[in-house]
């Protein structure tokens, strides 16, 4: 058994099951890699994935607790490579970030801004993506954080650590009625068509249960994932943008109006996760820190001692949150 062919078959899965994409992307031959999971199965002797003809179709009962396991090898691999680099080189390495448009955009030019300038030598990638997209990449180790407000419940072995509290604005043009109104109520926007966040982005989900609990429901016009862009059909009148008070820019957005939601939508909180088990390299907990202040690093490891969301949740109870 190689370590080669447990990369494989995790890609193999990572890939849908296309041996052709699966070897683009490992920038080898669709035979070879055939060929090392065929091999890996005589070994075993047990079948890791189902096929039709020359096409694999799904993966065996088996195969699933071997892909699991396989991950995790790969992962621990990853983890000692990261150890190497700690003590040889430790101001060198790579930081892989997935998150939403929001946080890259609003929430960590700041955080970037003087992590580069502190590790020079750390090459950084942000990653945009969906909460699902982001689970899978902590899962399959190609993102090191992911930077979410709603829970990456997908990814069961994911730590999250919450960072600060948030809440919403309404923007409308300045013209619009509700620019002129004092304070408005949920029943006020629900007279509106509304224009906001794709629902499972940026606490979507909030703007719901609010109106759920008042037996009304949301006249949603347009979403996006991105404000920038919600402010835009905004600015064309299509909707009464709702969207997080960390994407209004004051100086690009004046011929708008930011209203104050916080009365009538409940804050949302955003979470750092990391995969469980894996090796935080020092410029990953100073990372952490710039972005949320109270993640020390001894907070951080006293979190990574506790066996579950829950325990984690005990522990942060009582740490006021920054809000933003």
């Amino acid at each position: 058994m190689k370590l080669q062919q447990l990369k494989y078959i995790v890609e193999v899965v990572n890939h849908n099951l296309n041996v052709s994409a699966t070897a683009e992307s490992l920038y080898t031959s669709q035979p070879g890699i055939s060929k090392q999971v065929r091999l890996l199965e005589d070994e075993l002797g047990i079948q890791i994935f189902e096929r039709s003809g020359k096409h694999l179709t799904q993966v065996t009962s088996a195969g699933e607790d071997i892909i699991r396991i396989s991950q995790e090898i790969l992962a621990r691999v990853e983890s000692i490579k990261a150890v190497a680099g700690e003590h040889t080189h430790p101001e060198m390495g790579t930081l892989n970030i997935s998150t939403t448009h929001t946080q890259a955009r609003y929430a960590l030019p700041d955080v970037i801004k003087g992590f580069t300038a502190r590790y020079p030598k750390v090459s950084l990638h942000m990653h945009q993506g969906t909460p699902t997209q982001m689970s899978e990449a902590i899962a399959k180790g190609t993102a090191n954080f992911a930077i979410a407000t709603e829970a990456l419940h997908l990814y069961q072995d994911a730590i999250m650590l919450p960072c600060y509290h948030w809440n919403r604005s309404i923007v409308v043009p300045k013209e619009h009625p509700l620019a002129q109104k004092g304070k408005i109520s949920i029943e006020d926007l629900a007279s509106y068509p509304l224009v906001t966040y794709v629902f499972g982005f940026t606490g979507r989900s909030e703007l719901d249960t609010a109106f759920n609990k008042v037996g009304l429901t949301p006249r949603v016009v347009f979403t996006a994932t991105d404000a920038d862009v919600i402010k835009t059909y905004v600015r064309m009148g299509i909707g009464v943008g709702v969207i997080a008070s960390m994407a209004i820019d004051k100086e690009q957005d004046e011929d708008l109006v930011a209203i104050d939601a916080s009365h009538i939508f409940g804050a949302s909180t955003t979470s750092i996760g990391f995969r469980r088990g894996t090796f935080l390299r020092s410029y990953m907990f100073d990372f952490m820190e710039r972005f949320a202040p109270h993640l020390t690093r001894p907070v951080v490891e006293q979190a990574l001692s506790l066996k579950s969301s829950s325990e984690i949740e005990e522990m942060f109870k009582d740490i006021e949150l920054p809000v933003r």
